[in-house]
């Protein structure tokens, strides 16, 4: 007789104490659950073992990213109805560990593990990153994180970005079918530029140039030269080809470089978009500090970076163990207030912070369909465990978004000088 589902949806519940959402098919073809929902898809028992092994979220990505779980129907609504049990829960229940004296907790226990068969753990997928938390955000350990991330392959990039191949938040005019990705894209760089106040005769550093998109834009459009810098190999190849293409090799230069090496300041201006989410609040100082000296006296910085909602105990916070696992090793992600402070601290006046956290999300939503409407082509170019991580992470990562669980944020700096003069208009935003 199927019934595993049934067994298995009755388990669940009895861990995390309610009602499952979702409705459960087992790799015996038995369902259960509530009907016109969308159907998490358990393709064998190592899906269990996983989540035994790795109880959580670490336990449920390593499943999904070795192809043993899915979901069929829409995966934002899944994700959405499963985020209080996998995301939103407190600790004790979130990571499924009770307290072994709770009868009822052993039971549901032995049940998953007569369900789950064989006792042995099953590896993790080879795509998870693997390395040990010391040293952090050394020059070493940067190189490594930057290079999990970004060297998968540009022509994988270049299908779930886009043409504009930008990799961070896009600046929508109106979500679609109004608004293109490729124009949002276009309207974020020139947003960037008019608040850098970007013109001909001027010099600007592009701190994790990505490939070259930012650097091109204001090279070519508002007549700036400009030094790129990443740790990324195959990006630098990438923008430098792009920068040759553009005839803009006289204009700009793109570097492998970390950014606390960059000596040859000072700048008249400063963007790093997208870039400081993995420089770590042990170097946040640091990298603060080494902008503010790279800037010429009224130089402006614009930092363009993903928050997350403050703590109660920031002693508590603890990498996303997914992210961390398979795809931003080693990011970390800081609360708005924290940045301000910090770039306050290492001299800059800051003077304009805009919240742009419903972009991210149609950003991001128009990600997942470039790369679901090229999938074949994405396992092809990446194979199908890392096609499955950003499926899984680019869709949960709208919806934080759009819940406010995390946000983005362009912070506008200046290195203002003793006089107190800093060339900013006195109305600098215009509201509808």
């Amino acid at each position: 007789m199927a019934d595993a589902a049934p067994r298995l949806k009755g388990i669940l519940e009895q861990l995390i104490g309610t009602p499952l959402p979702v409705r459960v098919r087992a790799w015996d073809g038995s369902q259960a659950g509530p009907p016109d929902t969308p159907t998490l898809v358990v393709r064998n028992r190592r899906a269990l073992r996983h989540l035994l092994w790795k109880p959580g979220e670490l336990g449920l990505a390593r499943a999904w990213v070795a192809g043993d779980l899915a979901v069929e129907g829409d995966l934002y609504t899944a994700l959405d109805r499963l985020s209080g049990l996998i995301w939103e829960r407190d600790e004790e229940t979130r990571t499924l560990t009770r307290s072994l004296r709770d009868p009822g907790f052993r039971s549901a226990v032995r049940g998953l593990l007569a369900l789950a068969g064989s006792p042995l753990p099953p590896a993790p997928p080879p795509e998870e990153a693997r390395r040990p938390r010391r040293g952090l955000h050394t020059r070493h350990s940067d190189r490594r994180a930057i290079s999990h991330h970004y060297d998968v392959g540009n022509d994988f990039y270049e299908l779930v970005l886009g043409p504009s191949m930008v990799y961070s938040c896009a600046y929508w005019p109106a979500p679609p079918p109004r608004g293109t990705l490729e124009q949002a894209q276009h309207d974020k760089l020139e947003l960037v530029a008019r608040k850098l106040a970007l013109e001909p005769g001027r010099r600007l550093l592009d701190v994790g140039c990505g490939w070259g998109s930012m650097a091109v834009h204001a090279a070519r459009d508002h007549g700036v030269d400009v030094v790129g810098v990443t740790l990324s190999q195959e990006q630098a190849a990438y923008a430098r080809k792009r920068v040759a293409d553009e005839g803009l090799t006289d204009r700009i230069e793109i570097r492998v470089q970390d950014y606390r090496d960059v000596a040859d300041g000072p700048y008249d201006a400063i963007s790093s978009i997208g870039m400081a989410e993995h420089v770590g609040s042990r170097r946040y100082l640091e990298y603060a500090t080494a902008l503010h000296r790279l800037l010429k006296p009224g130089g402006r910085l614009l930092n363009h970076q993903i928050a997350r909602r403050p703590q109660r105990d920031e002693t508590t916070y603890r990498v996303d163990d997914f992210i961390d696992a398979y795809v931003f090793p080693d990011g970390e992600l800081a609360p708005l207030g924290s940045t301000v402070t910090l770039l306050e601290r290492a001299g800059f006046e800051v003077r304009d912070v805009e919240s742009i956290r419903e972009h991210y999300a149609l950003t991001l939503r128009g990600w997942v369909a470039n790369l679901e409407s090229g999938w074949s082509r994405a396992v092809a170019l990446t194979g199908p465990g890392r096609a499955r991580v950003w499926q899984l992470y680019m869709a949960a990562s709208a919806l934080a978004f759009e819940r406010n669980r995390i946000g983005v944020n362009q912070v506008l700096a200046v290195r203002t000088p003793e006089s107190g003069a800093c060339a900013l208009p006195l109305r600098s935003r215009t509201w509808n």
